[in-house]
């Protein structure tokens, strides 16, 4: 049976243990997803406490975790989502991405809007790839893909 958390905690605490877990282990993400038959995106956002994962990818990542059969059961369980509840984020990374939202949201609104008409991006019919790419002027950039699913306000 389909069970959901109706708070953040468990699925926060478990998370924790999780990545204690994961660097006692010296253990990558994608080390982690290929356990799971999953992305790594997908499966970092389960470990982390935004995603449920099926029976199989649970238990495997447990298991690979050292965590206990209860652990790969609540790992199954529907979270209560959102990482950031309510404030700005302090950590660097995560406050550029809500820096380029502040500054590009609305830009991202209007394109959206103009080219799909009104509605929203899914971000549950969704997926996320992160890559590592030279820059030609030297360094490093980082390419970031959001691909959400277009679903159309409809009139009732």
């Amino acid at each position: 049976m389909i069970q959901a958390q109706f708070t953040q905690t468990a699925r926060e605490s478990l998370a924790a243990k999780a990545v204690e877990a994961k660097t006692a282990r010296n253990l990558s993400w994608k080390q982690i997803a290929e356990a799971s038959g999953l992305s790594v995106a997908f499966t970092t956002a389960a470990v982390l406490g935004q995603h449920p994962l099926p029976e199989d990818s649970a238990k495997a990542v447990a298991e690979l975790l050292g965590l206990d059969t209860d652990a790969a059961l609540l790992l199954q369980t529907i979270p209560v989502r959102g990482s950031m509840p309510n404030w700005i984020p302090t950590d660097p990374t995560m406050y550029r991405f809500y820096e380029m939202l502040q500054v590009y949201g609305t830009t991202l609104k209007a394109l959206v809007h103009e080219e799909f008409g009104d509605g929203i991006i899914s971000a549950i019919n969704f997926r996320l790839d992160v890559k590592k790419v030279a820059d030609p002027e030297g360094g490093e950039r980082a390419v970031i893909t959001l691909d959400g699913k277009y679903l159309p306000t409809k009139p009732f």
